[in-house]
């Protein structure tokens, strides 16, 4: 058997005005999803348990078949594995975004998506000023950096997502708890370091938004997860930009995969992935591809992107690895967004997304497509999310 997940990050959404009361997905060109919906079973799964953050590493946790209530330990820490940064015990790891803070305000939680090379040599300026035996930051991709305190024991904080309040003035969302005087002094003096750095200089010249400030959230320590092939018995590989994502395959023991041109970001190379994807079907059980795309283009609040995203991971993607997985005699594909990212909030919600499979002796629930309303309509809800995984690969319950 031969197994394919498709992770179109933030995919799920509420209906729009604009689009004449339709969902992105109800309104984008989905032949494929549509496909995989009609002649397989649709439904709802609760990737977030409630009581946690509806964020993609929660939710992309339960996607992939692990507990959040178990296993989850923070977003940073799983991006650090990605990084290959080594964690004591008793360090706790930041994620550090480079943002745009303007009249006291969260302008820009991506600092207009900063190029990669602009974004580390910034983070390399603050390291330099701002780093130390017990506090160092390393470059990710693009904004997404990570600063690591080591030896921070019990660290008692309470940090807030920076995509979550755009538009609101920070001050009621900066660090809080008995510690979190020492980050606010750093995400301050950073701004001072930031006010005229010749990176933000020329973005500035370029009509681009500047990284004005660094922004300290989703800390935790070292996560621990059973493997992938020892859980579920198959040998898989991972096939996503994103550090979150990457840091969670490489946790599971999932072979990552690069593609050139994925970005993360709305440019991704969407066919890139797909050709990578049926090369991969040969060689794994099962293989994952993750798309960031439509969550971007949910934190934008850009429709057009959101629905052409939608659209190119259809075309490029589910196609062309559908018709690869169809020369196998036993095969199954499941699409699964980890959660909403509604164009009209801008941020995520908990609200369960939609799922769909087909393959090998799935029944076809006839399902007019691939999108919220069919899925809601659907007696198949899957709670709790982690459950899918079992279904997926043994057609029930988990245990």
């Amino acid at each position: 058997m031969k197994y394919v997940i498709i992770l179109p990050d933030g995919a799920a959404d509420e209906p729009l005005e604009q689009l004449n009361g339709q969902t992105p997905l109800s309104a984008a060109r989905t032949p494929n999803l549509d496909w995989i919906a009609s002649h397989g079973q649709v439904g709802t799964v609760r990737t977030v348990p409630l009581g946690m953050s509806p964020g993609s590493d929660v939710a992309t946790l339960s996607v992939i078949g692990y507990s959040p209530k178990v296993y989850y330990t923070g977003r940073a820490p799983i991006e650090a594995v990605a990084r290959g940064i080594a964690l004591g015990p008793d360090d706790i790891v930041f994620r550090c975004n480079l943002v745009t803070i303007a009249d006291g305000r969260m302008e820009d939680f991506s600092a207009g998506h900063i190029r990669n090379e602009e974004g580390c040599r910034i983070i390399q300026d603050i390291n330099r000023q701002l780093g130390s035996d017990h506090l160092q930051f390393y470059c990710g991709i693009s904004y997404r950096n990570l600063m690591v305190w080591r030896h921070a024991g019990n660290l008692n904080v309470t940090t807030t997502p920076p995509h979550d309040i755009h538009g609101q003035s920070i001050e009621k969302y900066l660090p809080t708890g008995p510690d979190s005087e020492a980050l606010r002094d750093l995400m301050a003096r950073s701004q001072q370091i930031l006010a005229d750095h010749e990176v933000n200089q020329v973005r500035r010249d370029l009509g681009e938004n500047p990284a004005s400030s660094i922004w300290l959230w989703g800390q935790g320590k070292q996560p621990t997860l059973p493997k992938f092939i020892d859980k579920f018995g198959l040998s898989g590989a991972l096939i996503a930009a994103v550090d979150l994502v990457r840091g969670l395959g490489t946790l599971v023991g999932w072979t990552i995969i690069d593609v050139p041109g994925a970005t993360g970001y709305l440019d991704t190379n969407y066919a890139g992935k797909g050709e990578a994807a049926i090369k991969a079907i040969d060689e794994y059980d099962i293989v994952a591809v993750h798309v960031e795309a439509p969550d971007e283009a949910g934190h934008n609040g850009d429709i057009r992107a959101k629905v052409t995203a939608l659209e190119q991971v259809d075309k490029h993607i589910v196609g062309p690895v559908l018709k690869k997985l169809q020369t196998f005699e036993d095969w199954k594909i499941l699409v699964a967004p980890d959660h909403p990212t509604p164009i009209c909030k801008r941020t995520h919600t908990m609200d369960p997304p939609p799922f769909a499979i087909a393959g090998s002796r799935v029944n076809p629930s006839n399902a007019a497509g691939f999108n919220e309303v069919a899925a809601n309509g659907s007696a198949l809800k899957i709670d709790p999310g982690h459950d899918m995984m079992e279904y997926f690969i043994k057609g029930g319950p988990g245990r």
